[in-house]
């Protein structure tokens, strides 16, 4: 039986944190679903269509003999897991407090979906600093975030905040 996994964010922008998440995720998965939540609360930067169509380009470079599909959805994530089909979410954690959040989250689910486990996958050490958050914010304030997005994903956000 195949192994279908889910993995879902924001992705206000997509960085290299995430591509490397996806990059391992899918040397465990034979199909990976990327979830693109709309979650309009968080105040995205970039839009749910330009979202989803950066992480579609983005994918495209990573996905290997994997089948990977960029979904986007509403609601809550179990459901969304389930509706694909998947066994597992997976997570990136960078920190100990990404895990106490994320704990919390996969206790939750599981109470909701038991079918369903979470899998953690440890950011790379040189991405776990990286956050979208902290992304938007150089990139707003002029810094240099070349280290931490794509050149695609740099030019995008680079028009974005007005400084391209």
């Amino acid at each position: 039986m195949p192994r279908v996994g889910v993995y879902p964010g924001t992705f206000d922008p997509f960085t290299n944190g995430h591509t490397d998440i996806i990059g391992r995720a899918v040397k465990l998965l034979d199909r990976l679903v990327i979830g693109v939540a709309r979650n309009d609360s968080k105040g995205p930067m970039f839009s749910f269509d330009e979202r989803v169509a950066i992480v579609r380009e983005e994918v495209d470079l990573v996905r290997g003999s994997t089948q990977v599909d960029v979904v986007p959805f509403e609601g809550l994530l179990v459901h969304f897991a389930r509706d694909m089909g998947a066994d597992v979410i997976v997570r990136g954690l960078r920190s100990v407090q990404d895990f106490e959040y994320e704990y919390q989250m996969t206790a939750m689910n599981h109470e909701m979906a038991p079918d369903i486990d979470t899998i953690f996958l440890f950011a790379d050490p040189r991405h776990q600093a990286v956050s979208s958050s902290l992304v938007k914010v150089i990139a707003s304030m002029g810094g240099d975030a070349s280290k931490f997005v794509s050149p695609r994903v740099l030019s995008r956000l680079t028009v974005k905040v007005g400084k391209g």
